[in-house]
């Protein structure tokens, strides 16, 4: 389905010509080193590239980073850690962020706000109206999906109607709304009535120099050592959040079954939070010794954990959110096995490996065919390496946003 908007790249003028003032609103605990914060941090430093002022407007957790003007609202006593997912602390942030954020729109007089995840859009969309700025809506999935992945929310219970209503509401109030993955775009389209023409895809993307598979048999020999991972295994590589829609009991499970068949296979999970649990889980299915749990591992340090693995693994659940991961896979040029999703087919296209949704056994069954064929495992990471390469710039994503704002701010007109 063709539901995205087309600008007019011929009449648009040069990115140095659109240097603007961008108060970009994020409510989460940038930066968390995961999934839409990564996003974030790709997009503002790829607009600074091209000469926009970015002023991250976001919680008072987070962790600084120095190429980044990052302005932090005031935290709550009552809860002092980091925000990952839906939470009811998530409302008394939020209220504190808006008050922020008008301060910075008052200060900065920005040329546009750029507002992250339904709750940025809905304070975005009150600061447009009472400063008359221009907003855009980053769209990263449903709200209340995300809600009811996270457990937060019952499809059954008695907020569900109500949170859909104001999901509904701000997508509307949006004037226009960026997507990372086509699904999404169609989505809002199909589910929520937003007209075609304020929908735009802007996928996610990854910087292929720095994801890259560059790293010798002696580093990940190193690196195998320096995670107690014995040198003659296999390793399949999952980073990302450990949450149930994520998949982890799923991918454990998987797991299990593939080490009743070899014993020459160790599983590296990288990410938090919830290590300890899946930690037990891992125990109690005989893989103390076969699984390593790696904790939060920073953004830059990303590339050389994965460089460790031979098959990498996305058993996420979510049919709404995008997959971030799978880029980065893709660019280290890592044979991918995941869940049978669109949004997993959006990325990997014809070189993924995919595994029929929530089964554990056809996980299990796609890793062991991988791990069994060094041939293949070669020709489709080279393959998603290209397709990476060719499809996911982050220089093309700016450019179209750059497009989106020009569009907003009137001073170049959309061509639907």
């Amino acid at each position: 389905m063709e539901s995205t908007r087309i600008f007019n790249s011929e009449k648009t003028a040069s990115p140095q010509d659109r240097q603007y003032r961008v108060l970009m609103i994020a409510p989460t605990s940038f930066f968390a080193d995961y999934g839409c914060h990564v996003r974030i941090l790709e997009e503002v430093r790829i607009l600074q590239k091209f000469g926009c002022q970015v002023t991250i407007c976001t919680y008072h957790n987070g962790r600084d980073l120095d190429d980044l003007h990052i302005s932090r609202s005031c935290g709550i006593p009552w809860r002092t850690h980091y925000e990952v997912g839906s939470s009811r602390h998530k409302i008394a942030f939020d209220i504190l962020l808006f008050g922020h954020a008008l301060r910075l729109v008052q200060r900065l007089k920005p040329h546009i706000i750029h507002a992250h995840l339904h709750e940025g859009a809905l304070i975005g969309s009150v600061l447009s109206r009472l400063w008359r700025v221009p907003m855009v809506f980053d769209y990263q999935g449903s709200l209340t999906s995300e809600m009811v992945d996270h457990r937060f929310l019952s499809p059954d219970g008695p907020f569900y109607t109500p949170m859909r209503k104001l999901e509904n509401w701000i997508d509307a109030a949006a004037p226009h709304i960026m997507t990372s993955s086509q699904n999404a775009a169609d989505l809002l389209i199909r589910e929520f009535g937003c007209p075609q023409e304020k929908v735009t895809h802007v996928p996610d993307c990854v910087n292929t120099d720095t994801f890259a598979p560059i790293f010798s048999d002696e580093n990940r020999l190193q690196l195998k050592q320096a995670w107690n991972i014995p040198p003659d295994r296999q390793v399949i590589v999952y980073l990302g959040l450990l949450a149930e829609y994520q998949g982890i009991n799923h991918l454990l499970h998987a797991m299990r079954r593939v080490c009743d068949q070899r014993e020459d296979v160790h599983l590296v999970v990288a990410g938090y939070p919830n290590i300890e649990y899946y930690r037990q889980v891992a125990t109690e299915l005989g893989l103390a010794d076969r699984v390593t749990f790696t904790g939060r591992v920073r953004y830059e340090d990303a590339p050389r954990l994965l460089s460790i693995g031979d098959v990498a693994v996305s058993p996420k659940l979510s049919k709404t959110e995008g997959a971030g991961k799978l880029l980065n896979y893709m660019s280290m040029g890592l044979p991918t096995v995941a869940f049978d999703t669109q949004v997993s087919h959006e990325y990997l296209g014809p070189h993924g490996v995919y595994a029929a949704t929530g089964d554990s056994e056809d996980l299990a069954r796609c890793l062991y065919a991988l791990l069994e064929n060094r041939e293949r495992r070669l020709a489709l990471g080279s393959a998603l390496r290209a397709r990476a390469q060719e499809l996911y710039s982050w220089e093309s994503s700016a450019r179209i946003i750059l497009d989106i704002y020009a569009a907003m701010i009137g001073r170049i007109p959309a061509r639907a």
